[in-house]
């Protein structure tokens, strides 16, 4: 049985759920392929993701292709009462996400999905691989192979192939070119923004935007908020990542300097504890924080916490206040949570169309090249890459060069120079 919020709101979830949909070109081609091969036929499918419309519209792409679904969010903040309801009303998924849900809630999700004894698992920050090593090994006979698709989540992924943890193959799906640069550059950096503007409504403009990390979505962020008009401090524990910044023209200062300096700190580190008390301390009046990495442990709001005197919940929607003995006032977004999720919608739906058709691919993929791959952390085939791609184009009516046989045979010969 599925556990969501209020299955009344189903109605209003369809008609979001198609309009994602009308902006997802490449996934509904694929689902049209689906519907008629069958690829995922017989195979049960646990994804702990993000419930919203976007993921909705993957889930019944996967659906289209033969496999059963459950659904567990992979973020309570960022679940959608009313598209977890469409999903179990109108579409047959099982569903266990109801927005705001406690830690307690959050894991019993997890397990649920886990209950349906899966063949496959799409997850969203390794929590739900994790649960499965840790808590329900029983299961993990039975699982065949899985896709995980964020930085967070690969990180994690690694770490447990290296301690030789990890019992089945997993796939980055994160690491493929229409993921990680198209998503984080562009849907992390417009999205972020968008919550943030949201939450706040604040003038970016003549802000100082501090931004910790500059991997694609650190890139992505810089980029839109210079757009905004913002003056763009970077922190990096990257010297190349450093560089690269410094030398489109961004400000690169360690975090103990741009403390001081920030009016805005936006966090994509991927890591734990990027400011702390010592950076709270010495922030201006008013300073906003928020979060984009995947987890909740880039901004210390436990220590934030304990140095406020008063905390002021809900000064605006996913907005919290904390006054320092001094008086100073620190704005919290999202309970340091994903604010592009918690405070805003997250990324576009025409960014997801393409994340979203790599994780169909290489779900369908993975039905049969699962027999020959180790347990281990594996790359997306890059002809699934370069098939999104073209398939995104194509759907924007852009056309591309192709080699002409001269230049094949010039560049796979050893024997042509100038």
């Amino acid at each position: 049985m599925s556990d969501i919020a209020d299955a009344s709101l189903a109605y209003e979830g369809v008609k979001r759920i198609e309009w994602a949909d009308r902006t997802m070109p490449v996934l509904r081609q694929i689902r049209e392929r689906f519907e008629a091969d069958k690829p995922l036929a017989g195979f049960r499918i646990a994804a702990c993701m993000h419930v919203t419309t976007e993921t909705a519209n993957l889930i019944r792409t996967l659906q289209a292709g033969g496999a059963s679904v459950a659904l567990a969010a992979s973020n309570p903040l960022s679940t959608q009462d009313d598209t977890a309801a469409a999903l179990v009303q109108e579409y047959g998924v099982e569903v266990f996400a109801r927005s705001g849900t406690d830690r307690e809630g959050y894991y019993r999700h997890i397990h649920q999905a886990l209950e349906t004894g899966p063949d496959f698992v799409l997850d969203d920050g390794c929590d739900l691989v994790n649960t499965l090593h840790i808590e329900r090994t029983d299961l993990l006979s039975t699982v065949k192979g899985g896709c995980e698709e964020t930085t967070t989540g690969v990180i994690r992924l690694h770490q447990m192939a290296r301690e030789g943890a990890l019992r089945f193959p997993m796939v980055a799906v994160n690491d493929t070119d229409t993921k990680h640069m198209f998503d984080n550059r562009y849907g992390t950096g417009q999205s972020t923004l968008d919550g943030i503007i949201r939450a706040t409504n604040t003038l970016l403009a003549g802000k100082t935007v501090v931004i910790a990390g500059f991997g694609y979505c650190g890139r992505g962020l810089a980029e839109r908020a210079r757009g905004l008009g913002s003056r763009v401090v970077v922190t990096e524990i990257d010297p190349v990542k450093a560089l690269d910044a410094a030398l489109q023209g961004f400000g690169v200062l360690p975090m103990a300097e741009a403390a001081a300096q920030g009016d805005v700190f936006i966090t994509v580190t991927g890591n734990r504890d990027v400011i702390v008390e010592e950076h709270f301390a010495v922030m201006k009046d008013g300073a906003i924080l928020a979060n984009s990495g995947h987890f909740d442990v880039e901004i210390d709001v436990r220590g934030l916490e304990g140095l406020a005197v008063e905390t002021n919940r809900g000064v605006r929607p996913q907005a919290d206040e904390f006054v320092l003995a001094d008086g100073r006032r620190l704005v919290l977004l999202a309970e340091g949570r994903l604010v592009n999720l918690a405070a805003a919608e997250g990324h576009p739906a025409a960014v997801m169309d393409m994340s979203f058709a790599d994780q169909a691919l290489t779900c369908a993929w993975l039905a049969t090249a699962h027999e020959t791959l180790a347990p281990a952390v594996h790359e997306v085939p890059k002809e699934i890459d370069t098939e999104v791609a073209r398939l995104k184009l194509a759907s924007m009516s852009i056309g591309i060069d192709s080699l002409s046989p001269e230049q094949e045979e010039y560049l796979h010969s050893w024997r042509l120079g100038s």
